[in-house]
């Protein structure tokens, strides 16, 4: 786990799937349960995460919502980004 890292820094020149991997991570929730919880299926999911294939517009609220950050950082890297356990920084 990356406690005490600076979390932002890792992002900021991330991509669309690198986002969407380290949100998965820091939600702790599996490859397959990250994907049902949208409607894909996990080859569909994985594609996302390493960068193959972006999500539909249709997606990404709900991908941000089920990761618990925001449509605006998922797609730009600003904003309400992920919050890691044990993180003491507001975001």
């Amino acid at each position: 786990m990356m406690q005490g890292t600076n979390h932002k820094a890792l992002t900021d020149t991330d991509t669309l799937g690198g986002r969407i991997s380290l949100a998965r991570d820091a939600s702790a929730l599996s490859l397959d349960n990250a994907a049902k919880m949208v409607g894909v299926e996990s080859n569909v999911w994985s594609a996302w995460e390493n960068d193959r294939s972006e999500p539909g517009r249709e997606y990404l609220e709900t991908i941000a919502a089920s990761l618990q950050v925001s449509g605006v950082w998922l797609s730009t890297g600003f904003g309400l980004g992920p919050r890691w356990p044990g993180d003491e920084t507001l975001f």
